[in-house]
């Protein structure tokens, strides 16, 4: 079964034990209107007699990455069930991210839900937000600086401690010698991870740049790598469309390296299950955007907050050969 770390493992008992104190106490009412909000979000209707706010979410997605097409179903589908009308917007150059966002605020939202790749782009306008009384939750990026830039919390993993958790596995896989590859350059949360697996890995480790908007390069520059030093056994990319590209490369120059990833999709369960990837870091995307919505709904319902000042987690969770199977129904259906 996936190896979860000790803090994902505490947090999950918490919440089951929250849930199942929350379940002894329902009523039989209570127990029908719930059933009635499950079945009225499953026929793609509001579950809540709540005003129709809007809440805005803007990242720091390039153009077709899987990552954060997960994302933004989680949101969606947690946006039908809470009455909210859901706007998505995307960039990957930080100042256009921050553009994006200051048109979120011209529009008056109810919520804002950013990702903050780039904080030194987005300081400022994030600013703005919380001052004009819009409130602010962040997600997948930008843990450290979410509290200081006034956002409610953070919802995502800790990079840092996500990059130990490979440079771990890898020393459980007798692994020497590995290349870290980083897809887009500023950001912070890929520069953790690499630094994270540095940290607790026996063997060396070496970062790779390459330009993520362009496939084709990235797979050039793995493979020019692997085929300049046969002593490389291991390669880590940071998103799973680039696990594809880091596979092909291995064909290519004929290594015997190990690719392994971060994130989770379909193409990385199917990898997984044929042996031709080694271990994925599953940050559950899914579980980010749904969780950002609901508790963007949960302060302005009833005043609510998770965290108590410190990230709520959703990984990191360490996905083998062994747990692809159980996991392929989900990552088929895009929630995984």
């Amino acid at each position: 079964m996936a190896r979860v770390r000790t803090g994902v493992r505490a947090m999950g008992a918490v919440l089951a034990a929250v849930l199942a104190a929350s379940l002894a106490g329902c009523s039989s009412t209570g127990g029908k209107r719930a059933e009635e909000r499950a079945a009225a979000a499953a026929e793609g209707r509001s579950a809540v007699n709540t005003p129709r706010w809007t809440f805005a979410m803007v990242t720091h997605s390039g153009d077709g990455d899987t990552f954060w097409d997960i994302v933004q179903k989680g949101a969606e589908q947690a946006a039908v069930k809470d009455n909210i009308n859901f706007l998505y917007s995307h960039s990957d150059e930080g100042q256009q991210q921050a553009e994006l966002v200051q048109t979120a605020i011209d529009k008056k939202v109810d919520g804002l839900i950013v990702s903050l790749a780039k904080p030194d782009s987005m300081k400022t306008v994030v600013a703005k937000a919380v001052k004009a009384g819009i409130p602010v939750i962040t997600v997948n990026s930008g843990s450290a600086e979410s509290k200081a830039f006034g956002a409610l919390t953070h919802i995502g993993q800790d990079e840092s401690i996500a990059g130990e958790a490979v440079g771990d596995e890898l020393d459980r896989r007798g692994r020497k010698k590995a290349l870290c590859v980083l897809h887009e350059q500023g950001n912070v949360g890929h520069e953790q991870r690499c630094g994270g697996a540095k940290k607790t890995f026996d063997g060396t480790m070496q970062n790779l740049y390459v330009d993520g908007t362009n496939m084709p390069d990235v797979q050039a520059s793995i493979e020019a790598k692997l085929d300049s030093d046969r002593s490389i056994d291991a390669v880590v990319t940071l998103g799973a469309p680039f696990a594809a590209a880091a596979v092909k490369a291995k064909q290519t120059a004929g290594s015997k390296a190990e690719i392994d990833t971060f994130d989770l999709n379909a193409s990385v369960a199917t990898g997984l299950q044929d042996e031709s990837l080694g271990f994925a870091v599953d940050q559950q995307p899914y579980l980010q955007g749904y969780e950002a919505v609901d508790l963007l709904w949960l302060h302005r319902y009833n005043q609510n907050a998770l965290g108590g000042g410190l990230p709520v987690l959703t990984g990191p969770q360490i996905i083998t050969a062994e747990d692809a199977d159980a996991l392929a129904e989900y990552t088929n259906r895009g929630t995984r």
